[in-house]
Order: C-alpha cells, then sequence, then structure tokens
C-alpha cells in the first residue's frame, strides 16, 4: 500500500472540514499542507490559522511543506499544532542545517524540499540531517500543472545518493501525481505520492485515493 497524501491546495476550501474528514475516513496515510508566502513562489495559500482549524479535525499526520523565505520563523510554530512532517526548501534557506536541527528539536521529521531546476547534488551534505527529501515533480505555487518527465530520473538519482551517503532518508514526491505515474514514481525510490486534483477533483475522491494507494 502506498502512502498518500492528498494535498489541502486543492480542497473546496468553503467545505474544508467535509474535504479533511473524508482524507480521515480514506486510505490516504497523511494530509499534505501547501504553505505559500507570495515571495519563495509567485503565490499565497494558506498559513497557521487555517493549518490550525485542519489541525482541529485531523486524524492523520500532517506533512507541512513550508515554500517561503526564513522557515526557520515558522517550523516550531507548525510543529505546536501537530504537524509532524516539515519540509522547507533548500533554496529559500540560508542555513540548512541548522533549519533542519530546529525541526527535529521541535519533535517533527525534517524534509528539505528540492524545486524541479535545482541540482540533486546540492543535497548530499544534508542527506543525513534529513529524515526525508521531497522531490517537486512540478514547479512549486501552484496546483495542477503536468508532471515533469525528468522527475521520474531526479527520483532515482536522489535515491543512488541516499544509498551512497548511508543515509536513512525516504523521498516524496509532490506535483502531477497520478495513474499514469505513480507506479513508475514508487520503482524509481518514492514511498510518499502527493495528490491534489487526482484526489480532490475526481469524481470519488475517497475510490480515487484508494487506487492510488493501490488497496
Amino acid at each position: 500500500m502506498r502512502n498518500i497524501a492528498p494535498s489541502i491546495l486543492s480542497a473546496d476550501f468553503g467545505h474544508l472540514e467535509r474535504d479533511v474528514r473524508m482524507v480521515n475516513e480514506s486510505a490516504a496515510g497523511w494530509i499534505h499542507l501547501d504553505i505559500m508566502d507570495g515571495t519563495f513562489v509567485p503565490n499565497i495559500s494558506f498559513g497557521l490559522p487555517v493549518s490550525a482549524a485542519i489541525a482541529k479535525v485531523a486524524e492523520k499526520p500532517m506533512d507541512a511543506h513550508l515554500m517561503i523565505v526564513h522557515p526557520e520563523k515558522y517550523v516550531e510554530r507548525f510543529a505546536a499544532l501537530g504537524v509532524q512532517f516539515i519540509s522547507v526548501h533548500i533554496e529559500a534557506c540560508e542555513d540548512l542545517s541548522s533549519t533542519l536541527s530546529q525541526i527535529r528539536a521541535a519533535g517533527a521529521k525534517a524534509g528539505i524540499a528540492i524545486n524541479p531546476e535545482t541540482d540533486a547534488a546540492l543535497l548530499k551534505p544534508y542527506l543525513k540531517q534529513a529524515d526525508f527529501i521531497l522531490v517537486m515533480s512540478v514547479h512549486p505555487g501552484f496546483s495542477g500543472q503536468s508532471f515533469i518527465e525528468g522527475s521520474l530520473e531526479k527520483v532515482a538519482r536522489v535515491r543512488e545518493m541516499i544509498a551512497e551517503a548511508g543515509a536513512n532518508c525516504f523521498i516524496e514526491v509532490d506535483g502531477g501525481v497520478g495513474m499514469q505515474n505513480i507506479a513508475a514514481l514508487e520503482a524509481a525510490g518514492a514511498s510518499v505520492f502527493v495528490a491534489g486534483n487526482a484526489a480532490f477533483k475526481a469524481a470519488d475522491p475517497k475510490a480515487a485515493i484508494a487506487a492510488l494507494a493501490g488497496v
């Protein structure tokens, strides 16, 4: 069974509690929170107040993807909400090593997110400090984008780098994930799959999540 993390960014914000409860009842493993600041990415999504409202209803682990500058200012507050997995962008952190340590000290698992155009080799110095790597398979900022095909090779390369480093971290993929590519991503080395439109925009979201999870 694959770990599917439906992205709340694709939910109906007019019926947010309903959609979070749907995820609770589904085959999903996590609930994915896309946090955007309009500075690191060209869009603003939602922040701590909406995340706190989700946390009150969520029964599955929450996974916060911080697409923001200066994430070190916020990681402890997300952890305090009960968020168990927090990823920050290698491109946005002035001191990535310190931020990863800060996330772990706050009681959450620390992830490094990497954009499609960023060389995976930049991850090497940090692999043993990370609990997971979030490979972006679209350009961050908007939901509904098409999957970037070169992402398969990038996932495979990151898997090789983790093995070479003797690190203990897993790979999450975010962007354009669907039935057409999830098996190939799993074969390349990913084990957590963020699903936005593939989950929430389906005629039957729970059935779509089950299909993605392989159950």
